[in-house]
């Protein structure tokens, strides 16, 4: 039983790629549109971000490549619902940094503070129904304001964002292009952190409540939870 996330872990890792700064920038900038919720602007983009796509290297080109052919395929109502069934209704495919070591408890909140300080540091703001931790403003700040910056808070909660490649290319999710483009920005896993994933695997987020709304959940009088969030 111990050495089942391992092994599966050791089966799913992602490849590397040798990429330059302004490429892993490029990267970090296309995957936080791409894992976008699919509105009619997102779609209007596609072919600026197909073009994109193609000045990267192999493997991260065909990674990206797929997320942008399933967009540009699918019918846009089909789309959305996709993109709904696929981040908002599974656990273990949570766009929110934290909720994968936290859940929704009271220690998500202090685990929060560390991209709000990272941001204010750079001189932005959130809008006040926008979450920090949400990996698509976690991926844009890095791409156009702060690529040390932005990669540390991708490494704080690698364990959560290695689960969440893990989960979508288990499930057969066409948005696992994207998440394994990231991942192979970043440097291999290695002792902590390969034991913290190894666990999530196992055990999924902690499910104590602190009385709210689920964070990753979606309010119709909000509009989607990403739309217009850092414009």
């Amino acid at each position: 039983m111990n050495d089942q996330p391992t092994s599966r872990l050791r089966r799913g890792r992602a490849r590397r790629a040798p990429l330059d700064d302004s490429q892993r920038a490029l990267v970090h900038r296309v995957a936080a549109l791409l894992l976008d919720y699919p509105d009619p602007e997102l779609l209007q983009r596609l072919p600026a971000l197909r073009a994109a796509v193609d000045t990267l290297p192999a493997p991260v080109r065909d990674d990206l490549a797929g997320v942008v052919h399933h967009l540009a395929t699918a019918q846009p109502q089909a789309a959305a619902a996709t993109y709904v069934e696929t981040f908002d209704l599974r656990r273990r495919a949570c766009l929110y940094l934290t909720y994968y070591a936290h859940g929704d408890t009271r220690q998500r909140g202090v685990a929060l503070l560390a991209f709000k300080q990272a941001y204010r540091a750079a001189g932005l703001l959130l809008r006040d129904d926008e979450l920090p931790d949400h990996l698509c403003v976690v991926l844009e700040f890095g791409a156009t304001h702060d690529l040390a910056a932005g990669t540390a808070l991708l490494l704080e909660h690698r364990a959560g964002l290695e689960v969440l490649r893990l989960a979508l290319r288990d499930a057969g999710s066409p948005y696992a292009g994207a998440l394994a483009a990231v991942c192979a920005t970043l440097p291999p896993l290695a002792g902590d952190d390969r034991d913290a994933v190894a666990r999530l695997v196992a055990q999924g987020p902690p499910d104590e409540s602190v009385g709210l709304e689920p964070y990753g959940s979606h309010d119709p009088a909000l509009g989607h939870p990403r739309e217009g969030a850092r414009r």
